[in-house]
């Protein structure tokens, strides 16, 4: 699929590639944004449909279960655990390797480096080399031990002179003994069947190896009869893809143009929206901030003119009562007594009567309303959506500027022709079918070759199965001649015979315990010798062999450089590119081909034929090159936004409007209307009149108070009201 998508990239960069530019943007959109966005979504990209390449079913499973006989292969791998706990010597056999590649010679050993690799193997094979001098010393002092025991039974000892000396406690140490030895003989059974279940796993598992066999090389036929059909699938895959660069050719017009336009929408939209902006708001509502602005200011002048008119009217209202009602307090009646103290406290209340805040010192807004009302009367909204239109028309403009690559379709179509022939020339220059068939024919010759070997495979796992029931036949001799006895021994005891006058079943169970003994001397040295060579050769390839071909830590010795050989950095690449410097080792390439890699790219077939520079001479063709880079877009005529919309823009922001003296206002509405609560003083006036006596100077300062709430209801209501409407 390489060549394809070589293809692919050359011929449609900037028309079929890239990703979709789908992004969310804000929800709150009017209605020009939204349809122009509508307008101007990019065209979904349709990935290449290459299908799936043809698939073999092949028979053979890799997946093996064990069974109940796992148990037992646990049981192993834990006891050699413990026999050698050690971890894999990698260094070690490394720089044993290196030392003897010339062949191992004793004189080379007395070299200091060499004894301590010796002491240092010696120390890994610690566990097995215990157990061996065990297994060794049993198998020397087993037959010398039965020899000292014949000689001293024929010698009559040893219980040769059949008499029986009474003791105490004889029935516990005989209850004892044959406890003893039927546990023995139960513990020996079981490894009997264990010993018989793991012989007859062995000959299961090379039955088993026959199928597997069998099931491979129907696997190679397989993948031999079915590479031509890939190849040949493969290699038709370029139809598929020069058809989606001619479809994309003819459409070149809308496709370049959505994509150009998708790529300059991260530019282009936000540099419109920057324009617009003012105040903080964004380019949906720059045109209603304007006209809320003119609305604000409109408020703002109307209400300041009232604040400035009724200030006024205020002020000489509050002089007249304030006046009036010094001339009320200078009656008379107010020197007598008490009332002259009331008279006095009034009196000092009446300068409180007078404005607070003074409208006509504040900035006139005459002239920023004035300028916002120009602007207004430039349509910004038809501005702005002409510049979006204009973008949006990106794609007729490119189809306009590429109908050139439209006529050269047939000449794209030759070109594109000719490299396909050229592809399918390439798929014929390498006889692949008469190599496989070549191939399949070897692999029906060593399949006939190794048939003819498996009747002596299973004559000679047919003498090692009986090799071993032979084995395990003795022992279960010795096991039936201790269990015989101990029945006939057990049945037939009588604690008052002797061994020279007890009875017939009870000598025939000793005769069979000594006969067991025997036995066990003549065949225990012999099983632990072939028990001991067993377990310390097959521990060695369990540990050395099978758990680092396991954990691919033996791929890390064999890929040494120049161990295998010195003058080869990697021996895998000098066999198969005579190149030692290729960084191709074995377990690199058992690591692709177990990820189920192809063998190209595990075998690192471009050191032989690098299908990427042929790509590059065969797929590149400079005429075709030549007419893509005549695909050229002039976007000079696209007017985001035009002069007026600017300079509309730039007249809003110097209207004035920032240079409005924002403080000072506050500052005067904080004020209040005046220095006092109008209606608490009317209040504490009617409060202090009722503190005078029943008379004419009561019922004048009651009046007094009535005059001021009326002053409070018609002059100051309405001006608080305009206050709030400036401030809001």
């Amino acid at each position: 699929m390489l060549w394809t998508r070589w293809l692919v990239l050359l011929l449609c960069w900037g028309v079929t590639s890239g990703e979709q530019q789908a992004e969310e943007r804000d929800v709150a959109l009017d209605e020009v944004r939204s349809d122009s966005r509508r307008q101007r979504s990019p065209p979904p990209v349709e990935p290449l449909d290459f299908g799936f390449v043809p698939a073999a079913v092949y028979d053979t499973h890799a997946y093996y279960e064990p069974g109940t006989i796992g148990i037992l292969f646990h049981v192993v791998h834990a006891f050699l655990y413990v026999v050698q706990p050690n971890s894999f010597p990698k260094d070690l056999i490394v720089k044993v390797v290196q030392q003897n590649k010339g062949g191992i010679k004793l004189e080379e050993w007395r070299k200091p480096e060499n004894v301590v690799l010796l002491l240092q193997w010696i120390h890994y094979e610690s566990g097995f080399l215990i157990c061996a001098v065990v297994g060794i010393v049993f198998v020397v002092l087993t037959p010398i031990i039965a020899a000292c025991f014949c000689m001293c039974r024929c010698c009559d000892n040893c219980g040769g002179e059949m008499h029986q000396r009474q003791r105490k406690n004889a029935d516990c140490h005989r209850g004892f003994f044959t406890a003893s030895l039927f546990t023995t003989t139960i513990f020996i059974i079981l490894g009997v069947l264990v010993a018989y279940a793991a012989n007859h796993n062995i000959s299961s598992q090379i039955k088993n190896t026959r199928r597997l066999i069998n099931t491979n090389m129907r696997d190679l036929k397989t993948f031999a009869n079915n590479t031509p059909a890939q190849v040949e699938y493969l290699t038709a895959q370029y139809t598929t893809a020069k058809n989606k660069v001619l479809s994309d050719l003819d459409n070149i017009g809308p496709l370049l143009g959505a994509r150009i336009h998708s790529n300059l929408e991260k530019e282009v939209v936000p540099s419109l929206d920057a324009a617009l902006r003012m105040a903080g708001a964004k380019v949906e509502s720059a045109i209603k901030a304007m006209r809320e602005t003119k609305e604000a200011l409109e408020n703002v002048s109307s209400s300041l003119e009232t604040l400035q008119d009724g200030m006024g009217k205020l002020q000489a209202s509050l002089s007249g009562e304030r006046a009036s009602l010094s001339n009320t307090l200078s009656d008379p009646a107010c020197t007598n007594g008490a009332v002259s103290q009331t008279c006095s406290t009034i009196r000092s209340t009446l300068p409180q009567l007078g404005i607070n805040a003074d409208f006509s010192k504040l900035p006139d807004v005459s002239r920023a309303l004035a300028n916002v009302n120009t602007i207004l009367r430039v349509d910004l909204s038809n501005i702005v959506q002409k510049g979006y239109a204009s973008f949006n028309d990106t794609p007729a403009l490119v189809k306009d500027q590429t109908r050139n690559i439209v006529s050269a379709l047939p000449r794209v179509k030759g070109m594109l022709d000719k490299i396909g022939n050229e592809i399918m020339a390439f798929s014929k220059m390498f006889p692949v079918e008469a190599s496989l068939a070549n191939f399949t024919l070897f692999l029906n010759q060593q399949h006939k070759t190794i048939e003819s070997f498996y009747p002596q495979v299973d004559q000679m796992d047919f003498y090692r199965w009986i090799g071993c029931v032979a084995v395990l036949c003795a022992v279960v001799l010795v096991l039936a001649f201790n269990i015989l006895g101990l029945l006939c021994g057990t049945c037939g005891y009588d604690k008052q015979a002797t061994p020279t006058t007890r009875g017939c079943l009870s000598n025939t169970g000793g005769n069979l315990l000594m006969a067991g003994v025997g036995f066990s001397f003549i065949f225990a040295w012999v099983l632990m010798g072939l028990v001991t060579t067993m377990f310390v050769v097959g521990g060695n390839i369990e540990k050395l062999m099978c758990e680092p071909l396991s954990n691919r830590q033996l791929f890390k010795i064999i890929d040494t450089p120049f161990l295998v050989h010195p003058e080869k950095k990697n021996f895998l690449p000098a066999m198969l590119f005579q190149n030692p410097n290729i960084d191709l080792t074995l377990g690199v390439m058992y690591r692709e081909c177990y990820e189920n890699n192809g063998l190209y790219h595990a075998l690192q077939l471009e050191n032989i034929f690098n299908i990427n520079s042929f790509l590059n001479r065969t797929v590149y063709n400079k005429d075709l090159g030549k007419v893509l880079e005549g695909v050229k877009v002039d976007l000079k005529n696209v007017a985001l936004l035009e002069q007026v919309g600017r300079d509309n823009l730039m007249n809003f922001a110097n209207s004035g409007v920032g240079e409005i003296d924002y403080p000072a206002y506050l500052t005067e509405l904080n004020k209040g209307i005046t220095l006092v609560d109008l209606l608490s003083f009317c209040s504490d006036l009617e409060e202090q009149a009722d503190q005078l006596p029943r008379g004419a100077l009561e019922n004048a300062l009651k009046g007094h108070a009535s005059s001021i709430r009326s002053i409070h209801r018609e002059q100051v209501v309405p001006l608080e009201q305009a206050m709030v409407i400036i401030t809001t």
